[in-house]
């Protein structure tokens, strides 16, 4: 795990920083420091800045590459990041405190498999078409890149998260400066050496760490043609006031409060789906912005539902995220358990009904770490029905009927994501298609980077993954013939 690393990657290289001022990474796990890195100036983003621009505006440089050449320098990288895919996983999970089993499944896998899927897609696509006008003649229709991209990330995903980003500006032919969360920064300097070895050139990726007053100065920052957010909705107003002003494109990845549906003849065994269950609603501690954090349990069957999710979260193993059993690791900072902690306590002033959890695990004295929480009798209009908590709370809400499900669930501004649990197939379609959120899966939930992944809302502005996302780092041009 890199410890210390007092540079910044600029211009394809190591650069010493402009201030003495360090960022301290600090273990969620056991709250010791994990390494350190330089806390980012404005002057280390005009560098950041000014490198992305020269690349971009070259003559011969990666934006005037074939797709095919772009292509194959993408597939070094993910190749790159393979090599390190195991020292990834353990710096991821140490530092936000994801369970290293789950890091593995994604974080150590999702950024190439972005990589390599948006690498075929432009070798399969001549960026440009000609098309017979209804008046006559004929219209040649380009593609070209946006520009340069300034793209922030949050801690929670910070390399996939980074790859939802850089992957398909990259393969759209746009170069990239990226603010990584002051939680997460150390497996940046991971990113880096695979961007070396990968032999990109100079100034197409970089990377300048910092908290949020690098963030602002990046989305105001004059060279920049298009800003990537994802993090919360209050920052993300900001950030579309500000591109608003400027006339910036802007794609905003942001907050969540999904609806899980249990339909009333969904299959409650925890044998048979309780992996199913658990992804959907409290993977990466639910830490996650497109878990359905609010049950929908038919009153017929409600206290079957809340039986299944108690006795699901009193069995998960809660611990140090980088033991490979632990199912529930601890939150990413001590501000974020104090938040979950004040919203438990909220959700038992206002009426709901602890069945599990609410408190500390005992036998963990360090770390940040929250026992995961299921309330019961909990009213939709209840503060934790309505406002992402971003830690292991669930909310069980009794519904009459589909059309009841469906009000419910549609009742809630942050919408990404969500679940409908069924032993009908066509049924859970049927109800997943009345659902007003950008994604939904049928018996679980798991985004596949070949589909769009888009907030509705309050959760966001512009796709996410798919060719969708390739369009959205695209200027087209017409050309009458």
């Amino acid at each position: 795990m890199p410890t210390n690393n007092n540079a910044i990657f600029v211009g394809g290289e190591w650069h010493a920083p402009a201030s003495i001022d360090v960022i301290s990474v600090i273990s969620p796990n056991d709250e010791q420091v994990l390494g350190r890195a330089p806390d980012g100036t404005n002057a280390d983003m005009d560098l950041a800045v000014n490198a992305a621009r020269r690349a971009f505006d070259d003559p011969t440089g990666w934006s005037r590459w074939n797709p095919s050449q772009r292509a194959q320098a993408m597939r070094r990288l993910a190749d790159a990041l393979d090599i390190r895919a195991p020292e990834m996983a353990r710096t991821v999970s140490a530092q936000n405190g994801m369970p290293v089993a789950a890091v593995e499944k994604l974080e150590s896998v999702f950024p190439q498999a972005l990589l390599r899927y948006y690498a075929s897609l432009i070798e399969n696509d001549g960026f440009e078409q000609t098309r017979s006008g209804l008046l006559g003649g004929s219209a040649l229709v380009t593609k070209s890149p946006i520009g340069v991209v300034g793209a922030i990330v949050p801690s929670n995903f910070p390399q996939s998260l980074s790859a939802f980003r850089y992957a398909p500006a990259l393969a759209a032919g746009c170069t990239i400066v990226i603010k990584p969360a002051p939680e997460t920064v150390l497996d940046s300097y991971l990113l880096g050496e695979a961007i070396e070895e990968a032999d990109l050139p100079a100034g197409v990726i970089n990377i300048v760490p910092g908290g949020p007053k690098l963030g602002a100065y990046l989305v105001s920052h004059p060279g920049i043609d298009k800003i990537a957010f994802t993090g919360s909705p209050t920052t993300g107003r900001t950030v579309a006031e500000v591109c608003g002003r400027l006339l910036r494109p802007v794609s905003l990845e942001l907050g969540g409060k999904s609806a899980a549906i249990i339909l009333d003849d969904a299959n409650l065994d925890l044998e048979v789906v309780g992996e199913q269950l658990f992804s959907a609603t409290v993977l990466d501690n639910s830490q996650v912005c497109h878990l359905g954090m609010r049950l929908l349990a038919p009153q017929s069957r409600y206290d079957e539902v809340v039986d299944a999710f108690s006795s699901l979260a009193a069995s998960l193993a809660v611990g140090s995220s980088l033991d490979p059993t632990t199912m529930v690791g601890p939150l990413k900072s001590a501000r974020q358990r104090e938040r979950v902690e004040a919203y438990i306590a909220r959700g038992t002033d206002d009426g709901a009904r602890i069945t599990v959890g609410g408190g500390r695990p005992r036998e963990l004295v360090k770390g940040w770490f929250v026992e995961p929480t299921v309330f019961a009798n909990v009213d939709n209009n209840y503060t934790i029905a309505q406002e992402e908590i971003f830690g292991p709370v669930l909310s069980i809400i009794s519904y009459r009927g589909d059309d009841d499900a469906v009000r419910i669930a549609n009742s809630n501004d942050f919408e990404v994501g969500g679940t409908v649990f069924t032993s009908d197939h066509d049924h859970g379609v049927a109800v997943a298609r009345r659902i007003q959120s950008g994604t939904i899966g049928i018996n679980g939930y798991l985004p596949d980077q070949t589909s769009s992944f888009t907030g509705v809302n309050v959760s966001g502005l512009s796709p996410d993954l798919g060719p969708e996302a390739l369009s959205a780092y695209l200027v087209p041009k017409s050309i009458y013939l």
